[in-house]
């Protein structure tokens, strides 16, 4: 470890990163920034990359925003009791959430947990999604699972 005339602990050991990885998530600290080990910050610059941490999990969805044919993002209801929309469907994705969504016709509106707008489903459909753990906490769907 070396501090790199910063007051930050920096390391180029990849081992040492991934420990402070795990270390650092159960204090609420949302990741770390990977970047050359002399490069100076520059706004806009894709060098330096943040390390989020995520979670990948199954979960059912809930409803959707669009058309049920062409579902635009997913809610789904997180492990902690949170419901959230997904990012922006691919169309591969929406192409396969759509016919459970379809088959199960509109449900009522609702509301994820940070008042997003939605239309619920009772389609048996759950996904496979990356979801982030920290303040940001972005659901990414991976995989529809179709029963």
């Amino acid at each position: 470890m070396s501090l790199r005339r910063s007051r930050w602990p920096a390391t180029d050991d990849y081992d040492t990163a991934v420990l402070w990885i795990g270390a650092l998530e159960p204090q609420g600290i949302e990741g770390v920034v990977a970047k050359p080990g002399r490069s100076a910050y520059r706004g806009g610059d894709r060098i330096w990359q943040k390390v989020r941490h995520t979670e990948v999990v199954d979960v059912a969805v809930i409803g959707y925003t669009g058309a049920s044919a062409r579902p635009r993002n997913l809610a789904v209801r997180l492990p902690d009791g949170r419901t959230a929309l997904s990012q922006r469907l691919g169309a591969v994705l929406a192409n396969a959430a759509a016919p459970a969504l379809i088959a199960a016709g509109p449900g009522p509106r609702g509301h994820t947990t940070a008042g997003d707008r939605y239309t619920g489903t009772m389609a048996e459909l759950e996904v496979e999604v990356a979801s982030g753990t920290t303040r940001h906490a972005v659901v990414t769907v991976l995989r529809v699972r179709i029963p």
